[in-house]
């Protein structure tokens, strides 16, 4: 029972002091030690052997992922291409349809491969103009930006190269465009239901009289927010082609060489000791995401050589942008880690388990409780399949359930409970706008939260009756 109260305890100051803004870096293991020290197991051993570990083993598989997210984002924002994306769907449908247009142009950078940070950084200038101009109060921005950056995009539409959708890869053997017909199913809910709920608030709003910043949720002190000062310096005259071509060569690319040219080679050396015993099954989802970024990254120097100064230190920049993101997730993994060896853990791993004889529906459960827990997707995801996914698998193999389907229910249920007001992204597009949890966070609650959780029951509903599709 104390080692239950000690997991408790260390898991509410990890989302207490991750929401007052401490470093996940500091946080992780000092709460992780915390459980540790309830439990009675040595600290220093649980430290080096336990939480290192795991720390270290997820930077050493998934740290390209982030670094060429990165660069890419770093890139695509320098070149003027994730402004020219976004200015020609604001063109196309109008300031009118400021919401639909915010949402799918963060979308379309997500599902490119740009991260979500570099994503509210690039649009919140355009969606502040565009905002002002139609009347739009703007404590809807961030519902708007969060939707499109850290939902849909990353976790539901077949192929996008987010992390996310490459963690539960290895332990189902699938690859990036798993399930595509759940996927879309789930994305097509998402996207239509946010922008429904959003364009509701908004005319509920306007009605009464609210303006861009003038509501009563608006009175008293206002806070300028991380880029409300900042203009447009990126260039403006990038071709709508020149920006979107790199995206459909990330997802293209990605396909073919996932889905034909692997398939076409032999990777029988994999199976050597040197090479970690593994098998193109599990490394391929991953390589295909690399060097499908590496080719985009190259196509957006190439087509924009003389738009981007300074290449040296705009790759460095984007290099180094990497490591914060990466750390913050990887020593989440640690402290999942800890938590997974402690006598305790093995209390939740049974409640989990009881949840459903399905295990489908029970993995949706578990991920969606440990991503909540961390304030993370990618984290949540890649503890919960560390802890669970080869149960899972195995579960699925005996009951003839298709892995891609356990694949794209993990990477849906990642983006659950994850974005509570704690998560890292929400903070961060609250802190760019300028605007406080009171004021905004509900909308992000219901279009990022609350509706996915929709899609997932959906999901779950039609794969468990029909199968993957």
């Amino acid at each position: 029972m104390l080692g239950l109260i000690g997991v408790v305890l260390s898991l509410a100051l990890l989302i207490y002091l991750a929401f007052r803004g401490w470093s996940l870096v500091l946080l992780a293991p000092l709460t992780a030690l915390v459980a540790a020290t309830f439990a009675g197991v040595p600290l220093l051993g649980t430290y080096t052997e336990v939480f290192m570990p795991a720390m270290g083993g997820f930077v050493v598989k998934y740290f390209p992922l982030f670094l060429l997210g990165a660069l890419f984002g770093k890139l695509m924002n320098d070149s003027g291409s994730a402004y020219s994306i976004a200015r020609w769907i604001v063109d196309k449908v109008g300031a009118r349809h400021a919401i639909l247009a915010v949402v799918a142009a963060c979308g379309i950078l997500a599902y490119g491969g740009v991260t979500a940070f570099v994503v509210v950084f690039a649009i919140w200038p355009i969606a502040r103009e565009l905002f002002t101009e139609a009347g739009i109060p703007k404590r809807f921005a961030p519902a708007a930006i969060s939707m499109g950056a850290f939902s849909f995009a990353t976790g539901a539409l077949p192929g996008t190269p987010q992390i996310q959708n490459a963690v539960p890869a290895p332990y189902f053997k699938t690859d990036a465009f798993a399930a595509p017909g759940l996927g879309l199913l789930a994305a097509a809910i998402i996207f239509a239901g946010g922008v429904a709920y959003l364009n509701w608030c908004v005319r509920q709003s306007q009605a009464r009289g609210e303006g861009y910043d003038n509501g009563p949720l608006m009175q008293g002190e206002q806070v300028r927010g991380l880029g409300e000062d900042e203009e447009v310096t990126v260039p403006r005259d990038t071709p709508f082609w020149t920006a979107i071509l790199p995206i459909i060569v990330v997802i293209s690319l990605n396909l073919l060489l996932v889905r034909v040219v692997f398939p076409a080679m032999d990777f029988g050396y994999l199976a050597e000791e040197r090479f970690g015993g593994t098998s193109i099954d599990k490394v391929g989802g991953n390589w295909a995401i690399i060097l499908s970024l590496i080719v985009a990254c190259l196509l957006v120097m190439v087509l924009n050589w003389k738009r981007l100064a300074e290449r040296q230190k705009l790759l460095n920049a984007g290099a180094t942008s990497a490591f914060l993101p990466i750390m913050n997730t990887a020593s989440e993994v640690g402290y999942g880690a800890v938590i997974a060896a402690l006598p305790a853990f093995a209390v939740i791993r049974d409640a989990v388990f009881g949840v459903s004889s399905n295990p489908a529906i029970s993995m949706a459960v578990s991920t969606n409780i440990v991503a909540g827990i961390t304030g993370s997707a990618s984290g949540g995801l890649a503890i919960a399949m560390e802890a669970f996914g080869a149960d899972y698998m195995q579960r699925a193999l005996d009951a003839g359930i298709d892995p891609e389907f356990m694949h794209r229910v993990s990477t849906l249920a990642a983006g659950g409970f994850d974005a509570l007001p704690h998560n890292g992204a929400v903070i961060t597009v609250l802190a760019v706008t300028g605007l406080t949890h009171r004021q905004a966070y509900k909308h992000i609650g219901m279009t990022c939260v609350v509706i996915p959780l929709c899609a997932l029951v959906v999901v779950l509903s039609v794969g468990s009756a029909v199968g993957s599709f």
